[in-house]
């Protein structure tokens, strides 16, 4: 049965078909360092992105190599050398040794090799993008786009977004998968400037989700606020793509879903602390938080309190 016309029938079976595909993806190829045992490293998987946090722990002379079916975007937060060599295919070999604050466009399907003697202990974000599944306005063409290979460049656009995203690398705040996912997007229309690809604008759809679309959704939200759901899942509730779901949701609210629904999971917060019985740890984990730390910065910084001043406040 496709749940995509049916999304009343089975939503967790979407949430679980999604995590499949996603999963699935995030086996293809990465970076091979050699050797292994030198690097440490934090992962993060979303919508169509796999971000990872890479750092060099030792001295030692190593190599890494890539060639895969996702585009590659490496940024070098901080990265020198004695001496080495870096080979991206269809460009010229660098020798350059400072390549600090630096970045490496890899387009799938090209063959990356790095051998250093490092002079610090370098640092990397490593972000591997699908082009078929991250959330980008498909009459874009990202899918299909030729993107050229870039070595050690500088685009302020495209930091301010990996910086995001790195923010995002083991957050425990449960709608900022959703966020996550949306960043990816707007990494893709990075992409697509840094080609040159400027497509004529598209007359604004003012009209949003119909009542109905918003109807599914909002009692969606309301009935699973605790989960971590993915913005495919709500987008296939509606029957829209990710990227046309968040636009219309966006206009419809007022706001992105990934923050009505942590406004949505505060005020249930604020219900539940009403209850002097129920403790800070409970509420968290009732709303969707894996602990007190994350719920508290969350509710404080949409409140302006802490849960316990609110509590306070009700006395």
């Amino acid at each position: 049965m496709d749940f995509r016309n049916n999304p009343y029938q089975n939503p967790s079976s979407s949430a679980i078909g999604d995590g499949i595909s996603e999963l699935l993806r995030c086996q293809m190829a990465t970076v091979d360092f050699s050797p292994a045992e030198i690097v440490r490293h934090q992962t993060a998987h979303w919508r169509g992105v796999q971000a990872e946090i890479m750092q060099i722990i030792g001295h030692v002379n190593y190599e890494l190599r890539y060639k895969g079916q996702r585009h590659l975007l490496i940024a070098a937060e901080q990265a020198a050398r004695y001496e080495g060599v870096t080979v991206l295919e269809g460009l010229p070999p660098s020798t350059v040794r400072n390549f600090s604050q630096k970045l490496i466009l890899v387009p799938a399907g090209r063959t990356y090799f790095v051998s250093n003697n490092p002079r610090l202990l370098t640092r990397w974000i490593y972000l591997y993008i699908d082009p078929q599944a991250v959330p980008v306005d498909p009459d874009l063409g990202f899918p299909q786009a030729d993107l050229k290979p870039r070595l050690l460049f500088d685009d302020s656009g495209l930091w301010q977004t990996i910086h995001k995203l790195k923010a995002q690398v083991g957050s425990t705040d449960p709608g900022d998968r959703m966020y996550a996912e949306a960043l990816g997007g707007l990494l893709a229309h990075e992409l697509l400037r840094l080609q040159g690809a400027n497509p004529a604008p598209r007359p604004a759809n003012r009209g949003g989700l119909a009542g109905w679309q918003r109807k599914r959704v909002i009692d969606f939200m309301e009935a699973h606020l605790a989960e971590d759901i993915s913005l495919n899942v709500l987008a296939d509730l509606v029957r829209l793509s990710p990227y046309h779901f968040l636009r219309s949701f966006k206009q419809s609210f007022g706001e992105p879903p990934y923050r009505y629904w942590t406004e949505r999971r505060i005020a249930r917060a604020k219900t539940l602390l009403a209850n002097p019985r129920a403790s800070i740890t409970e509420i968290a984990f009732d709303v969707g938080f894996s602990g007190t730390s994350a719920f508290s910065a969350t509710f404080h910084r949409i409140t302006g309190q802490t849960p316990t001043d609110y509590r306070r406040s009700l006395e």
